[in-house]
């Protein structure tokens, strides 16, 4: 419940308030994920007018302590858990490939990119669909003509109702229909991941280049992985080739800036 204000206190405008809002947030009055009083309670209590209310609350959505859309139910934001992708996963993940798939289970790069164990992290959704695809990614793939692509799209949500992460893979149908199982969406999650996946085919991959872009997300994604107004997404597209030098996946991985951040390491030959 939204406390009154101290009697004879100046009259409100929309900073004063976004601050005695978040007054409530970091006292504990109002935990992560609690729900804020409605525009007409905030009008009550605090004496101020809808237009101020609604500032007020813009101004925090904007600062990241609120979530919500415009019309719909604003909520305290549970803060994000924060990732760091590092280049040398991809060479973890060729190691792991070689392994059993109880070794596989134990550990993926979920866990390496979050930092958190297994049962904290759990997968929403597994959308499997052939299609003909993009055409950028169709030329970077070399698929021409009727080939189709197998397109999977990944939604992952932390338990803690943080946001969600997602990334969309394309591979060649015509590759990866060799094996049943690689078009069958009920085997995910998939011990070992794509390099695992691919291996299954004849497939070893050489090296993974990852383009990286940055720019606004749409009002899909500001609203899928709880975007803030104003942070700019960082967009991955991550190439794998075999060892032929024929690209056999491109993954587009989106990453809010607010909350990642990328390592590369690059090894430089001795003299």
């Amino acid at each position: 419940m939204t406390p009154t204000p101290p009697a004879g206190s100046a009259a409100y405008d929309a900073n004063r308030l976004a601050e005695a809002l978040s007054a409530l947030i970091d006292a504990g009055d109002l935990a992560p994920g609690d729900r804020l009083p409605t525009t007409a309670d905030l009008v009550a209590t605090y004496g101020v007018n809808k237009n101020t209310a609604s500032k007020a609350v813009a101004k925090l959505k904007a600062a990241g302590i609120l979530s919500g859309t415009a019309g719909g139910r604003t909520w305290v934001r549970v803060r994000p858990q924060q990732v760091r992708r590092h280049n040398l996963r991809y060479h973890r993940e060729k190691a792991e490939a070689l392994r059993s798939e109880e070794e596989r289970r134990q550990y993926g790069v979920a866990e390496a990119d979050s930092g958190l164990a297994v049962r904290e992290l759990h997968e929403d959704v597994y959308r499997y669909e052939i299609i003909d695809g993009p055409d950028d990614v169709r030329a970077i793939l070399n698929v021409h003509g009727d080939a189709r692509l197998l397109c999977r799209t990944y939604t992952r949500r932390h338990t803690a109702g943080a946001g969600a992460s997602c990334s969309t893979s394309y591979l060649p149908h015509e590759l990866v229909r060799a094996n049943p199982d690689l078009l069958d969406a009920s085997r995910e999650p998939w011990p070992g991941g794509t390099m695992h996946q691919l291996s299954t085919v004849g497939v070893e991959l050489d090296r993974i280049e990852d383009r990286i872009l940055a720019d606004m997300p749409t009002q899909d994604e500001q609203q899928l992985l709880d975007i803030p107004a104003g942070v700019p997404l960082l967009r991955i597209r991550k190439i794998s080739f075999a060892l032929t030098g024929e690209a056999v996946e491109v993954a587009d991985i989106p990453l809010p800036a607010d909350r990642s951040e990328l390592i590369y390491t690059t090894t430089l030959e001795r003299w």
